[in-house]
């Protein structure tokens, strides 16, 4: 029985954390909108679409590559969402460090490395300013939300063990 119990709040927490990122890659998505559109006027794609793009190994313009890129970003959203979650105890500072280092694992390792774009080290001034504010913003909004849904769930457990209780 502690296996199932144990394992249940494990999916419970990946499932919050899947759910947090989805939902924290919206300001985090504003946040870019707005400095590429303030700061960076002439660079004609975000790091998601040229991510995507290049991945899936199309160079497209049209729509429906803005729609692509958009599902992947908010998948990886998700995703990175979920590992945050295993954290003992998440929290906003807790989201923000985790999005600092998902910006630097992400535009320092693994895109460079797969030849998506050059690391961060070669990129403009500005536009490292505007994707590492992104993720502080995607960071702060995971925790927070992770946090409080990790709240509820006690306080609905605790609620539920208290009622048993009375019988």
């Amino acid at each position: 029985m502690p296996e199932r119990a144990s394992g249940s709040v494990l999916v419970a927490a990946v499932r919050h954390g899947a759910l947090a990122g989805l939902v924290a890659t919206v300001p985090m998505t504003l946040v870019m909108l707005a400095g590429h559109r303030l700061f960076e006027p002439r660079q004609a794609k975000l790091p998601p679409r040229l991510i995507t793009d290049r991945l899936l190994g199309r160079e497209a313009s049209d729509e429906a590559g803005r729609w692509r890129a958009l599902a992947a970003h908010f998948g990886f959203g998700a995703a990175t969402g979920a590992l945050f979650a295993l954290w003992s105890r998440p929290s906003a500072g807790k989201g923000v460090v985790f999005g600092l280092a998902v910006w630097a694992v992400s535009y320092l390792g693994w895109v460079p490395g797969l030849r998506l774009m050059p690391p961060a080290t070669r990129q403009p001034a500005r536009r490292n300013a505007i994707m590492i504010a992104a993720h502080v913003v995607w960071g702060l909004a995971l925790g927070g939300v992770v946090a409080g849904l990790a709240r509820r769930r006690r306080a609905r457990s605790s609620h539920r063990s208290a009622m048993v209780s009375r019988f």
